[in-house]
C-alpha cells in the first residue's frame, strides 16, 4: 500500500500551504503510515482521531529519546535542535513517570484556572499596548507586531523574567521560529543562549529569594523554592522546565492567534457571528470559537515524538520496538467518523473534543493560559480593528516549514485607524 503512486507528497511548500487534503488521503488508505521525514529520520505517522487518542495515552510509547533505535545518520534529529548539547533534556516533553509525574506537579500551579484568571488584565494589557504601536498606521504584519511579542511577552512575566531583559529574550525566541524550519544550528545557538541565561536567572533568583512567597509568586521562584524544600529539583531541572514552559507556552499561541486571525478573515460569515456576538457582550461564541479555531487549523500539526518501547499494533498496524511515532493532530481533528462536516469552520460547534491539547498524562499543561491568550487577542483584534483585512491574496502568504507546528510566517493586514488615537 505505501508503495502505490497515488500516495501523496508529504512536507513540500505546497503541502505546509494546505497540508489536510494530503491527511484526508493518509486517514482513508493508509491511517498508520511510515514515511521518511525531512531530516531523514523514518517516522510513523497516525492519522485517525480513535488511533491518535489511544496513542496519545498508551504508556507504552515513551517520550524519552533514549528508547529510539537511532540510525547513525539519525543521530539527534528528533526533539528540539540544541536541547541536547545545552543540557536541557529533562523536561516535560522528554521523560516519562515518575519524574514526568513529579516535575509536573511542580509547574502545575502555575496554570490552574484560578491563577490564569489572576494574569488576565496583564494579558489584556499587553494585547491593548501592542495594537496601541500600529493602529494608526491602517496597516501592520499581525505574526511580528502582535501574535509574537504577545505570548513571550505573557509568558516571561509568568516566569519572572525582569521587563529590562525581555526583549534578549525576544529575539532568541525570533531566532528559533525563523530558523524551525531550516538549519537547526540557528536554532540550537538559539536554545544555549536562553539555557545560559536561564541558568544566571535561577542563580540570581536564588541568592534574592524572600522567606515566604509573595502571592502571584513568579514560576522560576516557585521552582526553586520547590528545590530548595525536598522536592530534589536540579538546577538543570530548573532550567530545563523554564525552557520548555516558554518553548512550548509562545510558538503555539503565536500560531493560534496567527492561525485563527487568518482562518476569521478568510471566514467572513463567521467572522461577523463572531463580532456582532462580541459587540453584545457575551463571550460563549468566543470560547467555544477559539476551540473550534484550534480543531480546524491548528498551532501544532504533529505532537511531539514518541518512542515504542515495546513492539505496538496501532490501527492494526505492528509498530517495532524503538520506532518513532508522530500522532497527526491536524489529521485527526479533521476525522469525518468523529466531527460532523469535519471541513467547515463552525465557531458555534459544541460537540468539540479536539486533541489541540493533546491527551493523557502529557496534556497541555498552559491550556487555560493559551485559551486566555487566543481569546483576548481574537476579541481585542476584532472589537478595536472592525474592518480588518487581508492586505494580501492567501496564495501569497508562507507557512513556515516546520515538523511539528503549524504557523504562518507573516500576516500582513489592513483596516481603518481607529478615531481619538491610542487608548489611554
Amino acid at each position: 500500500m505505501h508503495d502505490q503512486p497515488l500516495t501523496p507528497e508529504l512536507f513540500s511548500w505546497e503541502f505546509a500551504a494546505d497540508p489536510y487534503p494530503a491527511y484526508a488521503w493518509l486517514r482513508e488508505h493508509a491511517p498508520v503510515h511510515r514515511t521518511r521525514l525531512p531530516s531523514g529520520v523514518e517516522a510513523w505517522l497516525v492519522t485517525r482521531y480513535a488511533d491518535a487518542k489511544q496513542t496519545l495515552a498508551d504508556n507504552r510509547l515513551s517520550k524519552n529519546p533514549a528508547h529510539h533505535d537511532e540510525p547513525a545518520h539519525a543521530k539527534g534529529r528528533t526533539g528540539i535542535p540544541g536541547e541536547r548539547q545545552a543540557d536541557l533534556m529533562t523536561h516535560l516533553l522528554n521523560i516519562d513517570p515518575p519524574d514526568h509525574t513529579r516535575l509536573r506537579r511542580l509547574v502545575s500551579k502555575a496554570f490552574t484556572p484560578r491563577r490564569v484568571a489572576e494574569f488576565a488584565p496583564r494579558v489584556q494589557e499587553l494585547a491593548d499596548g501592542l495594537i496601541d504601536r500600529f493602529a494608526d498606521s491602517g496597516s501592520a504584519d499581525l505574526i511580528h507586531e502582535f501574535a509574537f511579542p504577545l505570548p513571550i511577552h505573557a509568558i516571561c512575566d509568568l516566569l519572572g523574567v525582569p521587563r529590562e531583559d525581555q526583549d534578549d529574550f525576544r529575539d532568541w525566541a525570533g531566532m528559533m521560529i525563523r530558523h524551525g524550519g531550516g538549519p537547526r544550528g540557528g536554532v540550537a545557538r538559539s536554545v544555549k543562549k536562553m539555557r545560559g541565561y536561564l541558568a544566571e536567572l535561577i542563580h540570581r533568583k536564588r541568592e534574592a529569594l524572600p522567606a515566604d512567597p509573595a502571592p502571584g509568586e513568579d514560576l522560576i521562584s516557585g521552582l526553586i523554592r520547590a528545590s530548595d524544600h525536598g522536592e530534589h529539583l536540579t538546577e538543570n531541572e530548573a532550567a530545563a522546565m523554564a525552557f520548555i514552559l516558554l518553548f512550548a507556552g509562545f510558538e503555539t499561541t503565536v500560531n493560534l492567534i496567527g492561525n485563527g486571525t487568518y482562518a476569521l478573515l478568510t471566514h467572513p460569515g463567521q467572522r461577523d457571528r463572531l463580532q456582532r456576538s462580541l459587540a453584545a457582550g457575551e463571550r460563549g461564541l468566543l470560547e467555544t470559537g477559539v476551540e473550534e479555531l484550534l480543531r480546524y487549523d491548528g498551532p501544532v500539526e504533529l505532537a511531539t515524538w514518541r518512542f515504542a518501547t515495546e513492539p505496538v499494533t496501532i490501527g492494526g498496524q505492528r509498530i517495532a520496538a524503538g520506532d518513532p511515532v508522530l500522532v497527526v493532530l491536524a489529521a485527526a481533528d479533521r476525522d469525518p467518523e468523529r466531527f460532523a462536516d469535519p471541513d467547515v469552520l463552525d465557531l458555534g460547534r459544541r460537540d468539540n473534543q479536539h486533541l489541540g491539547y493533546g491527551h493523557g498524562i502529557h496534556y497541555c499543561l498552559g491550556a487555560p493560559l493559551a485559551r486566555l491568550e487566543g481569546q483576548t487577542a481574537l476579541a481585542t483584534l476584532l472589537t478595536r480593528l472592525p474592518d480588518l483585512r487581508l492586505a494580501v491574496e492567501p496564495a501569497e502568504l508562507r507557512w513556515r516549514g516546520g515538523l511539528i507546528m503549524r504557523g504562518l510566517r507573516t500576516l500582513p493586514v489592513e483596516f481603518t485607524p481607529p478615531r481619538g488615537g491610542p487608548r489611554t
